[in-house]
């Protein structure tokens, strides 16, 4: 099935014949944002735009196809397969991953418990998120973090949207599949949004190579410390770092002997030392190399990297 195929079948019937009509490329093709009784947006090619009423794209909002609660309650039934409850888990964190590992994010009306969210309901905004893998994107930063078997703690910094998931997927696959004539790492990826492996029904739908094996919606500093007394990893792959749980589970994964790629926000090492927690992981030079990009450049664009002591090892 292609990446066609699988969004349009989740859509609603009137919905699907508006995509369908559009004659986009879903190759290219980002996000479908879905709110009701208001226009239906697409993010194509990095840019926003309406689509109007006789499927063609559209700046300006005047014509625009509009999204009503019937179409909305239709295209959550085949999201779900028409079993919202068995869906429950994930969407109480707001979202659900589909075939292919398309990531359906979702709002509405929040069921609380003190102060967790145990459930959504009247779900009035959708966000389909395409799930694009880019293999080969990390070949040629693999020489400055690998030398010959051995995995340098890395550490990627990237604004929000600046492709630094893909590039750790990447990065993933290919250390986990070694190359042609070299040894493969077993990897240990705790993917607490389902973003990197894009798990559905328990398989994931992105290449995360041979050796790798994933804990799906689980917290990362739970999942680090389960992977390690359970799957012996090499290397612990983690998106999206931050707070003073990941930080402790971080120190604990080094201190048994695994290495670390993670990803944190941020638009360069400086920047990260200023931040309470991480920075001080940075001070006391834990990371071996830092991969920064630039997504005022282009979209996973690699700007700079450099080791534990600021030293430039690649200039894009």
């Amino acid at each position: 099935m292609d990446k066609k195929e699988e969004i349009l079948k989740v859509l609603s019937l009137n919905l699907r014949k508006v995509m369908a009509g559009s004659n986009l490329n879903f190759e290219q093709l980002q996000e479908i944002r879905l709110r009701v009784n208001k226009p239906l947006i697409v993010i194509y090619k990095n840019k926003e735009y309406f689509i109007n009423k006789e499927y063609k794209f559209d700046s300006s909002k005047k014509n625009a196809y509009i999204v009503t609660q019937n179409e909305m309650r239709e295209t959550m039934e085949y999201i779900s397969n028409y079993s919202l409850y068995a869906f429950e888990d994930e969407i109480r964190q707001g979202f659900i991953t589909i075939q292919g590992g398309h990531r359906v994010g979702v709002a509405g009306k929040a069921v609380t418990d003190g102060d967790k969210v145990k459930n959504l309901k009247h779900i009035s905004f959708i966000n389909i998120r395409l799930s694009h893998q880019i293999q080969g994107c990390a070949t040629p930063i693999l020489p400055y973090i690998m030398e010959e078997e051995l995995v340098y703690h890395t550490l990627i910094i990237s604004p929000p949207g600046g492709g630094k998931t893909t590039l750790l997927r990447d990065i993933i696959r290919q250390i986990s599949n070694g190359a042609a004539e070299g040894k493969g790492t077993t990897v240990g990826v705790v993917d607490e949004r389902s973003e990197i492996g894009a798990c559905y029904m328990g398989i994931p739908q992105n290449d995360l190579g041979i050796r790798t094996d994933i804990l799906d919606c689980c917290p990362k500093a739970v999942g680090m410390m389960m992977l390690i007394r359970s799957m012996s990893p090499e290397v612990i792959a983690v998106d999206e770092i931050g707070s003073r749980e990941d930080m402790e589970a971080l120190e604990y994964a080094i201190n048994c002997g695994c290495k670390l790629i993670a990803t944190v926000h941020g638009s360069s090492v400086d920047d990260i030392i200023n931040k309470p927690l991480i920075g001080r992981l940075v001070k006391e030079k834990i990371f071996e190399r830092y991969i920064i990009l630039n997504a005022k450049r282009n979209i996973g664009y690699i700007e700079t990297i450099c080791d534990s002591r600021g030293t430039v090892l690649f200039h894009g």
